[in-house]
């Protein structure tokens, strides 16, 4: 008998990483080693990121194949649309789902840096819910052309997650409140679960996801963490997001003696932030971990999250996420 996805989650809180693709050959060694020890930590899923414009497209796909050839842990496909035609990102979509991929985060993307000239394809998607609408729509018509694709679809189905964003998008110009109704856009469209962009105050997530719930979204919203360990980091992470690091963080790490005391600050910080939104209501942590493993399990083992789950989960049925078991909005 199958046990349902609420009873596992009810027991713990979903787990999750974020690997970037190796850049190149000779850094494949390094990435492996990290993907090895995070998988050993036995999470929920594991997303693999997907450049702009879809730049690390094929170096991605043999990511989540390996992924799914060589370990128990479910990949989600990061993808993209900028930039691309509609019949390019659907020849995408139809390759991931031949290797056997179930499970996508369905992302805009950003534009490539550098390139003033830059235009979107003027037969390209806009948004990610349009990408949300694209998978369904390729899924059914690969169901639709052949019985053995309907089948695997009705014993696997598809599961699609987006991004949100708790404090507003500073690239996009959104507040909040506009992020909540763009999110409840995503989940008419078809999205399944969501995953936070960064957020450094426990706070802004838990009256984002009231909000998100007074406008009528249901669908799981996991809280995206990023370990605060590295002061370069951050700085760099802000210039790409436009989301500030909380200003009491960076002089303690600024002022550390040495590397291993200005690890032990960053994940004492980020393990204080992670478990007020996990004892918010939380359904669980996605781990953004920039291709290193220390920092992101020592996370876990701080929240009492480390060893992996007790239970054997069907994974093929997607992250182990529940909107019953969130903080009520």
């Amino acid at each position: 008998m199958t046990v349902p996805l609420a009873s596992l989650a009810s027991s713990r809180p979903t787990v999750s990483f974020e690997l970037m693709p190796p850049r190149n050959p000779s850094a494949a060694p390094k990435f492996w080693g990290v993907a090895e020890r995070l998988v050993a930590a036995r999470p929920d899923f594991i997303s693999v990121t997907y450049g702009a414009a879809g730049t690390d497209r094929h170096t991605a796909r043999e990511v989540v194949a390996r992924l799914l050839r060589e370990t128990p842990v479910l990949p989600i496909a990061h993808l993209t649309c900028v930039g691309a035609s509609r019949h390019n990102v659907a020849e995408v979509i139809d390759d991931f789902l031949s290797d056997g991929v179930r499970s996508f985060l369905a992302l805009r993307g950003d534009p490539p840096v550098n390139h003033p000239e830059w235009q979107p394809d003027p037969d390209g998607l806009a948004s990610s819910d349009a990408l949300v609408a694209l998978l369904r729509e390729v899924e059914a018509e690969r169901c639709a052309a052949h019985p053995g694709n309907a089948l695997r679809s009705a014993a696997r189905p598809l599961t699609i997650a987006v991004a949100t964003f708790p404090a507003g998008n500073p690239a996009a110009g959104t507040t909040p409140a506009q992020e909540a109704r763009r999110l409840l856009e995503k989940q008419q469209a078809g999205a399944d679960f969501a995953i936070t962009q960064l957020f450094y105050e426990a706070d802004q997530y838990v009256a984002f996801v009231d909000e998100a719930r007074a406008e009528g979204v249901t669908i799981p919203i996991l809280a995206g963490i990023l370990p605060m360990t590295e002061p370069r980091r951050l700085h760099r992470v802000e210039e790409l997001t436009g989301v500030p690091v909380p200003r009491h963080v960076l002089p303690a790490l600024e002022a550390a003696p040495d590397d291993a005391a200005r690890h032990a600050i960053g994940v004492a910080r980020t393990v204080e932030l992670a478990q007020a939104v996990l004892d918010a209501g939380a359904p669980g942590l996605h781990i953004y971990t920039y291709n290193k493993h220390e920092a992101a399990l020592d996370l876990l083992e701080g929240v009492h999250l480390g060893g992996g789950a007790t239970e054997a989960p069907d994974l093929a049925r997607g992250p182990r996420v529940s909107a019953s078991t969130e903080r009520d909005g």
